[in-house]
């Protein structure tokens, strides 16, 4: 386990490789710590040196304050990336961390040397499917709202068929400190890069499930068209975290988009 405090937290990162490797660095969705990124991971490390971390208010990091603006996670990977020296990095968020690393584009658009955005958009949910959401958590947890959650991020196929890796998920899912998970959806509701999107100048590659319920297919196509020169990849046979789903196909398409955009 590593830790390093970075703008004014403590976070929890691992890094893998060689220095002289190419950097490549992975954000969580929400209620989701560094493992989910674990499959990818374990096929991209011989040619890239690999960092995943917990966002703030999950896993084995600190939270932040109760009200978290997306520039604040947008900020601590910032951080993190100054920590460990790294200047410049291929970025891949899923979800929340999609949005996350377009933050962290527009902050800081130096550190990015390219984006895949996985599962994400400009803008995700509207403010009521979030009040709904917050609301259900502050009563119940997060286990009050992991089924609807789940089923929204696999596939039936996934669900039925791999029983043991749905269940250590859902374990992953339903430890997310409520603090952490609320923080979260409140800068989920606030975010909006549409008037950003335009003024990314790092290559990117959008991803998506074709049965994503949580960012469909139409959703992310939309935050592409936003983005010149983005590249749209649908990846079949899988819902939300297509990272879990279809590890291999997920890594194949960062491997050739970070490569392609560095040469």
């Amino acid at each position: 386990m590593r830790f390093v405090k970075a703008n004014g937290l403590v976070i929890h990162y691992l890094a893998e490789g060689p220095e002289a490797l190419p950097p490549l660095v992975f954000i969580n969705p929400l209620g989701c710590d560094l493992r989910v990124w674990s499959d990818v991971a374990s096929i991209l490390k011989p040619d890239f040196r690999v960092v995943a971390y917990d966002k703030r208010g999950h896993g084995l990091s600190e939270s932040g304050p109760d009200r978290t603006e997306m520039a604040d996670y947008a900020a601590d990977l910032a951080g993190l990336l100054d920590v460990l020296g790294i200047g410049r990095a291929a970025i891949v968020g899923m979800s929340i961390g999609g949005v996350i690393a377009q933050e962290l584009a527009r902050q800081r658009p130096e550190l990015v040397a390219a984006l895949v955005l996985c599962a994400t958009a400009a803008k995700i949910g509207t403010d009521e499917s979030w009040d709904e959401r917050i609301a259900a958590v502050e009563r119940g947890g997060v286990e009050s709202i992991a089924g609807a959650v789940l089923e929204r991020w696999f596939t039936p196929e996934y669900r039925s068929q791999r029983a043991a890796e749905f269940a250590g998920v859902r374990a992953m899912l339903t430890r997310t400190p409520k603090q952490g998970y609320l923080a979260a959806c409140g800068a989920l509701k606030r975010a909006d890069l549409r008037p950003y999107a335009g003024a990314i100048e790092a290559p990117t590659l959008c991803l998506v499930g074709d049965q994503d319920g949580s960012t469909p297919v139409a959703l992310v196509r939309q935050t592409t068209g936003l983005i010149k020169g983005s590249r749209f990849e649908i990846i079949e046979g899988a819902g939300h975290l297509s990272n879990v789903e279809k590890p291999a196909a997920v890594a194949r398409l960062i491997a050739e988009h970070v490569t392609r955009t560095a040469a």
